[in-house]
């Protein structure tokens, strides 16, 4: 059992989405320059994505979880730490370690990597929007945790080996938490969440333990 009611989750969304506006769009905007530069591959391109990817793990975790959602769930307290934990985690692997690079050949795991790009990015809003969730009751793209976690899935099976398994632990655990929780609220477009990390984390080790062969194809 949760310990919040559906009504309540909707109506913290609802206050947590009117009061970031604009930063939504702000966020997509973001998740599009990421695409962009992993299909453009200028200088700095690898930094500048972890970067992103950093910054929405990091506002999820201080704005979203730590502000709003600790008004409902006293449990958000430990959410918003391993958001900002990974958020922190991806400044130091991406930025300072660079041990972030994207880009790797087509196979399986870069095939599955787009599909939930392309997911959290453009199918997650629709979905929510089609099942009677339209904004300011959608979880919205880059500002809250399910469809920042499928993204993020997404660009780390788009990484080149060796990739930091560190990086894969609190995204897998927010996969099984926050997934679980969504069936029990009634969030159809979260399903996946539960289970990207199950198909992410092992066909990323699947593909990198054959770094000369990423052309996994399954």
């Amino acid at each position: 059992m949760l310990p919040f009611t559906s009504d309540q989750f909707l109506a913290n969304l609802v206050a947590y989405n009117e009061a970031i506006w604009p930063m939504q769009p702000v966020a997509f905007a973001c998740g599009a320059l990421a695409v962009v530069l992993l299909l453009w591959r200028p200088r700095m391109a690898d930094r500048l994505v972890a970067v992103i990817l950093a910054v929405m793990w990091l506002w999820t975790g201080i704005v979203y979880h730590w502000l709003y959602f600790t008004e409902i769930n006293k449990a958000a307290l430990i959410f918003g730490a391993m958001f900002v934990t990974q958020g922190a985690l991806l400044v130091y692997c991406g930025v300072f370690r660079r041990q972030l690079r994207f880009g790797r050949d087509f196979g399986l795991a870069v095939s599955v990597g787009i599909a939930f790009v392309a997911y959290a990015t453009i199918l997650y809003p629709l979905l929510g929007i089609w099942m009677g969730h339209p904004y300011p009751e959608m979880p919205a793209f880059g500002v809250t945790p399910c469809p920042v976690t499928i993204f993020t899935f997404g660009f780390l099976l788009l990484a080149k080996p060796p990739l930091p398994w560190w990086l894969l632990v609190i995204p897998f655990i927010w996969s099984l938490i926050g997934g679980s929780a969504a069936f029990l609220l009634g969030v159809p477009q979260d399903w996946l969440l539960l289970a990207s990390g199950i198909i992410a984390v092992p066909l990323i080790a699947l593909s990198h333990s054959h770094p000369s062969g990423a052309k996994i194809t399954g």
